[in-house]
C-alpha cells in the first residue's frame, strides 16, 4: 500500500473512478519484477531478494520506472525462490541475492535472458524462457489462483486495478440477496473444504433461518498434512477472499464475520489483518459499504493448532471461547451455529470463487468441470513428485495429467505406486486408477475423497501399511477424545497397524482391523471421526497383499519397516575395503581388511549408512 491518504469510497462510481486513477498512475512503469513471497520462498530468503532489487534500482536512480512486486505464492514451490520479469514473463528459478545485480543489468535494464537461471525441462533438457510455456503452468486452468502469484500482495490498489471489488459493486448496485444466491446455486459451486456441500443451498438455508443476527465465517484452519492451498490463498490474495465473504454476508443477511486461521499461519494472519484495515479505509468494510445501507465487520481469530477445529461445530465452539469439540449436527449450523445463531461457514477457496462467479455468471462457472463437480480445484502436489507445488485444474482432470504432465512424474525414474488424497481422512488411489477423473464423485467411488485438496504422491519404495500407520498416528494425536469410537477405536486401530509394522501381528489382526474400521465409521460423532478409517480401508482394498506379507510372512515388500527387513552383504561383491565398518555407528559390521565383511543383526539398527557408504553396491536389503 502506498503512503498516500486513502479516501473513503462513497459510491460505486467512486470505486470505478479510483480504478482508472490507479491504472493511470502506473502507466509509466516500464517493467515489473515479481518476487514470489509465499511461505516457501519466504523461508528461502525472498524478502532479502525484494530488498536487494529495490536497493539496486535506487542506486541506479530508476526505482520510479521499475516496480518490485512481492507476490503471493507462485505455486511452483520446487523452483523457489522465483523471480519473473514482466511484461515478457521471463521466469527465473532458485534465485539468490548475489544474482540480483546481474538480473537488473541484463534482464531489467536490458532485455537479455540469463540462461543459467532458466527452468530446465527434466524430460527434454530444454531451457524454457517464459513462465506460461513451462508445462507445470501450461497444463493448469488457473481461475481462483490466477492472481495469487502476480499481484502486489499487501496493496489493495493492485487488487482494485485488476478488477477487484467489481463483483461487490455489481451486487450492491443492482442484485438482491436472493439473486446472488440463485447465481451461486446456478454455478454449482460446492464447498472446497472437504464436504463438498452446495454453497448456494447452504447460503439459502442460512438466509431463511430465523434470527436477526447472523454470522458469516471463513474456515482457514487447514490442518491436513501436506496441504497448504488455503494458506497460500489467504496469504497471497486476501482481498479476493474478503470480497467473497462480503458478498456472502450480503446474501445471507449477516453484519458480522470471522476468519478463523490456524495458529501456524502467521503470514496469513498478518496479510488478512492488513487487507481488512485497507478495505475499511476505502469503505469496502464497516458501516454503509460503498454508500449503501449494507454494513459488515470482519474479525480475524487465531486457532490454537487443534486439527479438530477444522470441523465446523468445533470451530464455532473455539470462537466462543470454549474447548474445540464437535457436537451432533441434528440441528445445522445454518440455523444454530455461533452463539446459537444462524451461521454460514465456508473455507478459503470457496469464498475466493465467489467474485469470479458474480462477475462472469453462474452459467459460465457451471460450464467448467463435470456434471456434478463444477469449476476448478486447487491441489497441493507433494511427496515423491518432481514438481511439488500448488496446481489448479478443472474438475474431472485425470490423475495422470496432474501427476505426469503437471507434476513432472516420479523422481529417479521410479514407478508411481499410489496417491493419497483428502488428507488423513482420505484414501490412497493405486496406480491402476491413474486415469481416474478427479472430482467429488469419482474419488469417493475409489474409496478416497476430495477433502481440502491435498495430494501426496508415493512411489514403489513406499510401504502402504506404513502409510496407514503414519495417518493413524496423526489421527490419534489429534482426536479431541469426545466420543469413544474415535478416542478408543482409532487408538486400537493404530496399535494393530503398528504391531504389523513391528512384526508383532498375529493371524486374525487384519480382520479385526477391518471390523474396527466399519464400527468407527458407523458410530463416531463427527465427520472427522467417521472418515478416520479411510486410509486403512483404502490401503486394505488395493494393497491387501502387503498387509498379508506383514502379518503372515513377517516381511515388508517395500523394505521400509525396519523390524521386518535385514541388511545383507553380498560375498561376491564385497572387497573388504572396510569403509562401511568404519562408518557404522553401532559397530555392527565385522570383518578384517580385504576380507568379506558380515553384519551382526543384533547390533544393526537399519540406519542405511552402510549402503550409502559402499562403493561396490555390495550391501542390500532383503
Amino acid at each position: 500500500m502506498s503512503g498516500r491518504t486513502m479516501e473513503r469510497l462513497k459510491s460505486i462510481q467512486d470505486l470505478d473512478a479510483l480504478r482508472q486513477q490507479i491504472i493511470e498512475r502506473r502507466k509509466h512503469i516500464r517493467k515489473r519484477i515479481r518476487v514470489c513471497n509465499g511461505t516457501g520462498c519466504h523461508s528461502q530468503g525472498a524478502e532479502r531478494l525484494v530488498d536487494a532489487f529495490n536497493r539496486a534500482l535506487e542506486e541506479r536512480g530508476v526505482a520510479r520506472d521499475y516496480l518490485v512486486v512481492p507476490t503471493g505464492c507462485n505455486g511452483f514451490c520446487a523452483a523457489g525462490p522465483i523471480v519473473v520479469i514482466e511484461p515478457q514473463e521471463v521466469f527465473y528459478q532458485r534465485v539468490k541475492p548475489d544474482q540480483v545485480e546481474a538480473i537488473i543489468e541484463r534482464s531489467v535494464l536490458a532485455d537479455e535472458v540469463i540462461e543459467e537461471l532458466l527452468y530446465v525441462d527434466p524430460t527434454t533438457g530444454e531451457r524454457i524462457v517464459h513462465e506460461y510455456e513451462i508445462p507445470f503452468f501450461a497444463k493448469q486452468e488457473r481461475l481462483v489462483f490466477k492472481d495469487t502469484g502476480t499481484n502486489f500482495v499487501t496493496d489493495i490498489d493492485d487488487y482494485i486495478s485488476r478488477g477487484g471489488y467489481s463483483a461487490l459493486a455489481k451486487v450492491l448496485s443492482g442484485m438482491s440477496p436472493e439473486e446472488v444466491i440463485e447465481e451461486v446455486k446456478l454455478s454449482g459451486l460446492r464447498g472446497r473444504g472437504g464436504g463438498g456441500f452446495p454453497a448456494g443451498v447452504k447460503w439459502e438455508s442460512c438466509r431463511r433461518a430465523h434470527g436477526d443476527i447472523k454470522y458469516v465465517m471463513c474456515n482457514a484452519d487447514e490442518g491436513d498434512p501436506g496441504a497448504y492451498m488455503d494458506r497460500s490463498l489467504l496469504e497471497g490474495n486476501p482481498h479476493q477472499v474478503l470480497e467473497g465473504m462480503i458478498i456472502g454476508a450480503y446474501a445471507i443477511g449477516a453484519r458480522e464475520g470471522y476468519i478463523y486461521v490456524r495458529f501456524e499461519y502467521p503470514m496469513a494472519v498478518k496479510n488478512a489483518l492488513w487487507a481488512i484495515e485497507q478495505a475499511k479505509q476505502y469503505g469496502l468494510l464497516g458501516d454503509n459499504i460503498l454508500g449503501t445501507s449494507f454494513s459488515l465487520d470482519i474479525h480475524v481469530n487465531r486457532g490454537a493448532g487443534a486439527f479438530i477445529c477444522g470441523e465446523s461445530t468445533a470451530l464455532m465452539a473455539s470462537l466462543e471461547g470454549k474447548v474445540g469439540e464437535p457436537r451432533g449436527k441434528h440441528i445445522h449450523t445454518v440455523e444454530k451455529g455461533l452463539w446459537n445463531r444462524p451461521s454460514n461457514l465456508n473455507n478459503v477457496e470457496t469464498w475466493a470463487n465467489v467474485p469470479l462467479i458474480i462477475n462472469n455468471g453462474g452459467a459460465w462457472y457451471a460450464s467448467i468441470g463435470t456434471e456434478r463437480s463444477k469449476g476448478t480445484k486447487i491441489f497441493s502436489l507433494v511427496g515423491k513428485i518432481n514438481n511439488t507445488g500448488l496446481v489448479e485444474v478443472a474438475m474431472g482432470t485425470p490423475l495422470r495429467t496432474i501427476i505426469y504432465d503437471i507434476g513432472g512424474g516420479i523422481p529417479a525414474g521410479r514407478r508411481f505406486k499410489a496417491v493419497q488424497t483428502g488428507g488423513p481422512s482420505g484414501g490412497c488411489v493405486p496406480e491402476r486408477l491413474i486415469d481416474l477423473p478427479v472430482d467429488f464423485e469419482k474419488l469417493k467411488e475409489a474409496g478416497s475423497m476430495m477433502g481440502s485438496g491435498g495430494m501426496i504422491v508415493m512411489d514403489e519404495e513406499t510401504c502402504m501399511v506404513d502409510v496407514a500407520r503414519y495417518f493413524l498416528n496423526f489421527l490419534v494425536e489429534e482426536s479431541c477424545g469426545k466420543c469413544i469410537p474415535c478416542r478408543v477405536g482409532v487408538k486400537r486401530m493404530h496399535e494393530l497397524v503398528v504391531g504389523m509394522c513391528e512384526g508383532r501381528a498375529r493371524p486374525g489382526d487384519i480382520e479385526k482391523l477391518e471390523e474396527l474400521c466399519y464400527a468407527i465409521q458407523e458410530t463416531a460423532l463427527c465427520g472427522l471421526g467417521k472418515s478416520a478409517p479411510n486410509p486403512v480401508l483404502s490401503t486394505l482394498q488395493y494393497f491387501r497383499d502387503e498387509y498379508d506379507a506383514h502379518v503372515h510372512e513377517k516381511k515388508c515388500p517395500a523394505k521400509i519397516c525396519k523390524p521386518l527387513i535385514q541388511y545383507v552383504i553380498d560375498t561376491d561383491k564385497c572387497t573388504g575395503c572396510g569403509l562401511c565398518r568404519r562408518r557404522c555407528p553401532e559397530n555392527a559390521i565385522i570383518g578384517a581388511k580385504k576380507e568379506c565383511h558380515c553384519i551382526d543383526e543384533e547390533l544393526c539398527v537399519r540406519c542405511g549408512i552402510c549402503i550409502e557408504s559402499c562403493k561396490f553396491k555390495a550391501i542390500y536389503i532383503e
